[in-house]
């Protein structure tokens, strides 16, 4: 985009790109939907930027793209950004990849990992389709870009062009407003237009663990997450993993000695949980978990606090006994007691506070 030699290449690739994926939607097809798709949706949850997690998903996408024949891969990205990465698969360089990595400084995207997700994306599964779903995040740059690109080769009115402005209104109404009600709604309402225009083709889809609970609210609690949402519509055809297991199957760092009620355990270290913006006060907090120890406090009296499983580093079984040490922003540490006594709250399981006497 640099150059007109550039520009030229890009031109000839966005009418490859138009001939794919374009429905020949009119304005008024952008704000009506087609008929609803029959195809299937798998969907999978996240923790962005770990990389087991990406190498699993390109594992995923590799198996659908190869053994089911598909090709449609949605990603928690803007439509614009997946709109550049499906011109940079059309193209012979990585400059376009390249410009959205640099784009992407300060967020989980910028990873080596995950941009050779994409790299071998291009190799292996080289008719993969992108399709974005987000609001419009790096609106003022991705996006700015994307609409220039558009004016320069004369698809000013082309459905993708209105499609980009639209989406950056919307990241300009989330990040002004900070409303992240809207954005799980926008987010559905993105997914469903861009799904049934595949009428009947099965998709893969990729979002943050947040948005792929079909039973789950948004984070807020506000409102059903994404999937939760789309269950609604598509019934029994969305299917989701939340891929968050996989971070969570790890060795502990290293072996303490932690004495409780006057007895020495061993400590097995899990490692720290930063808290700066989530618990007013605390800068973070460390896991334990204590070997050989649920005997001894299996009875002890319960204060009502509880804590689910998915927020501990690490993998929970029932019988086990935890130490957490909470420090605060002024030194001081406020040590709790945990034990998992495999109980469950519509499907949510938790470990349980208990009183060391």
């Amino acid at each position: 985009m640099k150059s007109k030699s550039i520009a030229a290449v890009f031109a000839m690739i966005m009418i490859l790109v138009l001939a794919v994926s374009s429905t020949g939607a009119t304005q008024s097809d952008i704000s009506s939907p087609p008929s609803q798709s029959s195809g299937q949706i798998y969907l999978y949850g996240e923790v962005h930027g770990v990389d087991k997690i990406i190498d699993k998903e390109f594992e995923l996408w590799y198996d659908y793209y190869h053994n089911q024949n598909m090709r449609h891969l949605f990603l928690e990205l803007p439509y614009y950004t997946a709109e550049f990465l499906n011109i940079w698969m059309q193209s012979d360089s990585d400059d376009i990849l390249n410009n959205l990595y640099f784009d992407w400084a300060n967020t989980a995207l910028c990873n080596p990992e995950y941009k050779e997700f994409f790299k071998k994306i291009k190799i292996h599964c080289p008719e993969t389709i992108f399709h974005g779903t987000d609001i419009g995040h790096r609106y003022n740059s991705i996006g700015v870009r994307f609409l220039k690109y558009l004016r320069s080769n004369n698809l000013e009115d082309s459905e993708q062009y209105l499609r980009a402005k639209e989406v950056i209104e919307q990241g300009k109404k989330f990040y002004s407003d900070k409303d992240h009600v809207y954005r799980e709604n926008m987010m559905v309402e993105n997914f469903i237009r861009e799904f049934d225009q595949l009428k009947g083709e099965s998709i893969m889809g990729i979002y943050g663990a947040a948005h792929t609970g079909l039973e789950a609210m948004d984070h807020t609690n506000s409102v059903p997450c994404m999937a939760n949402q789309l269950k609604e519509r598509y019934g029994d055809a969305i299917h989701s993993v939340d891929l968050f297991i996989l971070v969570k199957d790890i060795e502990p760092y290293r072996v303490d000695i932690i004495q409780v009620g006057g007895k020495e355990y061993e400590a097995m270290y899990f490692g720290k949980q930063e808290l700066t913006g989530f618990k007013e006060d605390y800068v973070y907090r460390e896991f334990w978990r204590l070997e050989n120890a649920y005997e001894d406090f299996e009875d002890s009296p319960k204060t009502g606090y509880v804590m689910p499983y998915d927020n501990y580093p690490m993998l929970i079984e029932t019988g086990q006994v935890f130490v957490i040490d909470y420090i605060k922003k002024d030194g001081s540490i406020i040590r709790k007691y945990f034990r998992s006594d495999g109980l469950v709250w519509e499907n949510i399981q938790y470990t349980e506070e208990f009183i060391v006497e």
